[in-house]
Formats: structure tokens, C-alpha cells, sequence
């Protein structure tokens, strides 16, 4: 059995690095299962299969490397297909190995007999079946490296059943784990960015996830720090600069965005997050990682492409030696007013005592409790865009959202990859319990697999990024209702963990503070003010 088709996919993998699997369990992987767990990797089970493609999702962004989810044929494939949607969106290096009914009664009618390729091939960079096992090792080979390579994105393969049970051979080279750079940007390229960011007055730059895909965080400090520029950020790109850094304006990105002359985008699209890249006046620049990720739909003034760690050590390099425009100072010194007041002014909300609960009180009592380190994660609408606004990321890749894709569930399968990928950091979920129904019996998987982690979910009993702006179109809102005060903390219990209920202001900060200590996995359902 050593060199059937299933130890092979084992033995491939192994040798690219890759020493966690997430998958459910089905019949047309159980050759590979054998292998893995005779091999001594590591095996994470969910409840759901798309809460284990959003936990290899997850470890991806939090290792910035190729990770590894395996579901059976049919519906497990079907059922990840929302989550390789929100790692093409993200950009996220995703392997996806699919079972598949066998070759030799191919439609004949199988159990889960299905072509699974044209149903991924558009949410996925690279999707194949192998059905010889000599071409397994070279396939996996290939499919990684193209994960890895910019722009990143999700892969699939799949393989059919009588091949995970037929010999075969992998080639005799090691392959290691891929981490390929990007293009080199064109010169000509950055000298022309750099002298529309040398000669404006007002300049803002926005940097996102690729910035830290590409590990390009101390480039970008130094770029800001020479250029006198402010700088945004969006996405996985949270983190890249710590929240007291001078150049960064995370309260004052409109009157940034209002009042540029110049606004430069690096690592994310200009997409609805952005305003789809217009800015009141301003020109805009839009770099990024590939040539094809580059706008086709604003009017740029200028673009490069490329590993962003170069492009951006590159517009340092090439900014000119003399001073900046008589009017930048009294740009940063406008941005640097409005980030402080905004600031202050936050604060009365983050402490308010108003019962039912404003959602930012919870953040408020959060935010003082949190390590340096702690890794959050946001799965939800209303209550995670609160989140966004009130909490600070400290380091980079220690925030994650869905991303602009906007799938709720990935919330317990990013919660699996943080404590993976960080056994000793604080791991915090902040769900909205809509969002929290998409996933919560995989709060078992947290419990089954020893993976202590908080989640607080924000119970306002609806679905209140639809409920309110529908109630002010139509004067009603439809479909938006939820059961008040469901007790998520029951379910938490019952399935093995801790649950805590909150209903007032002054039951928060020891109840986040037991939970944070447990050592266990906890969910705190704290009721909110479902107006708000």
C-alpha cells in the first residue's frame, strides 16, 4: 500500500512542506487519511467542509505559504466552493484535492459521480483531475507553485478513486515548499510614480493585502517615512504599521481621501472598498504585484507591477533629493489633527453604559485586554464593522476579515488556523450571530482538537447590515428578524466548552477577562442594542 495513489498525494505534500491537513471525512480519501496519519502529520476534522477550506484559507494568510484542504467527491466539493470564492477574492494560495467517483465506471452513475471541474474553474486559478498516480507528484508540483505564484490564488485537484488505490512512482527529487517573487517592476515605471508622489502637495497611499503577501511591510515604512506620505490601510494589510505610527491615519482616511491631489494604491483593487478608485480629484496610481491585477477601469496616472517589496524600495530609491511641495507639511499636520480628535471623540462610545448594549462597548473593554499579538478575527456585518472601526491591528497578519468577497461562516475556520499557526498568542472571533449560524458546530472542532479560543459573538438578534438600510428604503425591513436573545452560550456548552451570557455594560470586562484565561474554548454572547 506504500505507493498507491493515496501515499503518494501524502508523500507529495510532505515533501512540499505541508504538514496540516483540514478535511471531513469521505470515503474517497480514505487511502490518502491512512498515509497522512502513518506519516505523523497533523489532521484537523470539521463539522463542515467549508469551515476546513476556510481554515487552510486561513493558515495560508497567517503563514503566507500554500496550505491544504482534502474533501470527498460531490457534495464535499461542492460544499467549499463559496470558501475557494473568498481565497480567489483574497488572493489566498489555497490547495483544494477533491475526491472523485472512480475512472473505470465513469458514467455509469457512481456514488457523488460528478465533474467537479467546471463547477470550480471559475473561483480557482488552476483546477485538473489526475487520474494516472505516476503524474501525481508533478501535478501537486505544479498546482502548489501555482498557488504560490503572484497573484496568488486557489488551485484544485482532483482524484479519482481507483487511482488513490493503483501503484505508482513521484519523482526521485525533493521538492521544497514554493515561495516565487514576484516580476521585477519597470524601471521607467517607478520613475514616473515617483516623480507625480515627489511633486504632490497632497499625497495618500493605500496599502493592502499583497503589501503583506509580499512581506513588504518594512518597505512601505520606509517609503512613508522618507516620502512624508500618510498611508491607509486596507484589508490584510491591517497591521503593517502599528497604530501610533506617525504616517498612518486609520480615523482619518475620508478627509484623506476628500482632500488628496494625489492617491496611490498599492496591493489591493480598486474595488467598492475604495470607491472604485475615485477620489474627488485626485490622480491615481495603482500598484500592484502582476501587470493583469492593474485597473482597467480608472483613468490612472500612472501604475506598476511586480513583487511590492521591489516596487516599493524602488519609489524610495527613486524619489528626487530635493524637498517636498511648500504645502505636504500642512497636509500632514491637517491628517495628523483629524486622526487625533476623531480619537478622543471615539471614546465616550467605547465606554458608553447604555443598556441594551452599544456594540462599541464590547470593543472598548476588548481593546484594553488584547496582547500586542492577538490574532482577531472578524465574521459578520453590522457588529464586525464596528470592529473594523474600533480595534487596532498591532502587528501584520494578526486581523482577518472575509475580504471583499464578503462570505460569512470563514469565522471558526480562521479561529482553527490562529491557534495553529500561534499556539501561544490570544485568539479572539468577533461573530455576528448571524454570521455565527453559518458555523457553530464547528465550535466541537475547536473542543475535539484541544485549540483553545474566544468568541464573542455580538447578539443583536438580526441581520442588521440588511435589517436598517431596508427599513429606511421601504419603510420595513423583510427577512432581517432573528430570535432575540438566542443563547449561543448554551450551544457552547453543550458542545463541550464555555459559555458566558452578557447582558449589561458592567458584566463585560470580567467576563472577556475569565474567557481570555480559561485556556479553553469560550463563547461569550453578549446582548446588543439591536437599534444601534
Amino acid at each position: 500500500m506504500q505507493n498507491i495513489g493515496g501515499a503518494l498525494i501524502a508523500e507529495a505534500l510532505r515533501r512540499r512542506g505541508i504538514d496540516t491537513l483540514f478535511t471531513l471525512t469521505g470515503g474517497h480519501l480514505f487511502p490518502f487519511y491512512d498515509a497522512w496519519v502513518k506519516a505523523g502529520l497533523r489532521l484537523i476534522d470539521t463539522r463542515h467542509e467549508a469551515t476546513a477550506a476556510f481554515a487552510a484559507e486561513g493558515l495560508a494568510k497567517l503563514t503566507r505559504r500554500p496550505q491544504v484542504v482534502a474533501v470527498t467527491a460531490g457534495p464535499g466539493v461542492t460544499n467549499i466552493i463559496s470558501a475557494l470564492g473568498s481565497a480567489c477574492f483574497n488572493g489566498s494560495p489555497v490547495l483544494a484535492l477533491g475526491g472523485r467517483a472512480p475512472q473505470a465506471r465513469w458514467g455509469q452513475g457512481s456514488l457523488q459521480e460528478v465533474d467537479h471541474l467546471p463547477l470550480v474553474s471559475g473561483v480557482t486559478k488552476y483546477a485538473a483531475t489526475v487520474a494516472d498516480p505516476n503524474n501525481i507528484g508533478a501535478e501537486i508540483d505544479a498546482a502548489l507553485s501555482k498557488a504560490a505564484t503572484p497573484h496568488r490564488g486557489p488551485v484544485f485537484l482532483d482524484v479519482p478513486l481507483d487511482t488513490m488505490f493503483t501503484q505508482g512512482e513521484l519523482p526521485d527529487e525533493v521538492s521544497e515548499s514554493p515561495s516565487p517573487a514576484g516580476p521585477a517592476p519597470d524601471q521607467a515605471d517607478l520613475e514616473q510614480v515617483a516623480a507625480l508622489l515627489a511633486g504632490a502637495e497632497r499625497p495618500v497611499l493605500v496599502a493592502g493585502s499583497d503589501v503583506y503577501w509580499d512581506g513588504a511591510w518594512q518597505k512601505l515604512d520606509a517609503l512613508a517615512t522618507a516620502a512624508g506620505v500618510p498611508v491607509v490601510l486596507n484589508g490584510m494589510g491591517r497591521g503593517l504599521m502599528p497604530p501610533d505610527h506617525p504616517r498612518l491615519i486609520s480615523r482619518a482616511r475620508s478627509m484623506a481621501f476628500k482632500g488628496a491631489d494625489l492617491v496611490l494604491v498599492a496591493g489591493t483593487p480598486l474595488d467598492f472598498r475604495l470607491g472604485f478608485g475615485q477620489f474627488g480629484e485626485a490622480r491615481v496610481v495603482h500598484l500592484q504585484d502582476t501587470a493583469d491585477q492593474l485597473s482597467s477601469s480608472v483613468d490612472l496616472a500612472a501604475s506598476a507591477s511586480g513583487d511590492l517589496g521591489a516596487v516599493l524600495d524602488g519609489l524610495h530609491r527613486a524619489l528626487p533629493e530635493s524637498s517636498a511641495p511648500a504645502g505636504r507639511q500642512a497636509w500632514l499636520e491637517k491628517l495628523s489633527l483629524e486622526e487625533h480628535t476623531r480619537r478622543e471623540q471615539e471614546l465616550d462610545l467605547l465606554r458608553a453604559d447604555a443598556e441594551p448594549m452599544h456594540p462599541a462597548r464590547v470593543l472598548g473593554e476588548l481593546r484594553q485586554l488584547l496582547d500586542p499579538d492577538a490574532v482577531v478575527i472578524g465574521d459578520g456585518g453590522d457588529f464586525v464593522s464596528f470592529a473594523g472601526k474600533y480595534l487596532d491591528a498591532r502587528q501584520p497578519g494578526r486581523w482577518m476579515d472575509p475580504g471583499p468577497f464578503g462570505c460569512l461562516g470563514t469565522g471558526l475556520g480562521y479561529t482553527l488556523a490562529a491557534r495553529l499557526a500561534h499556539p501561544e498568542s490570544q485568539v479572539v472571533l468577533l461573530a455576528g450571530d448571524g454570521a455565527l449560524g453559518f458555523s457553530l458546530m464547528d465550535f466541537d472542532t475547536l473542543v475535539r482538537h484541544d485549540l483553545p479560543a474566544v468568541i464573542i459573538c455580538g447578539n443583536n438578534g438580526s441581520w442588521g447590515l440588511e435589517k436598517h438600510p431596508m427599513r429606511q428604503l421601504f419603510g420595513h425591513s423583510a427577512a432581517a428578524d432573528l430570535r432575540p436573545e438566542t443563547r449561543y452560550d448554551q450551544v457552547a456548552e453543550g458542545l463541550g466548552g464555555l459559555g458566558f451570557l452578557v447582558r449589561r455594560p458592567d458584566e463585560l470586562r470580567p467576563t472577556l477577562e475569565r474567557a481570555l484565561a480559561s485556556g479553553r474554548p469560550a463563547l461569550v454572547n453578549v446582548l446588543l442594542d439591536p437599534e444601534v
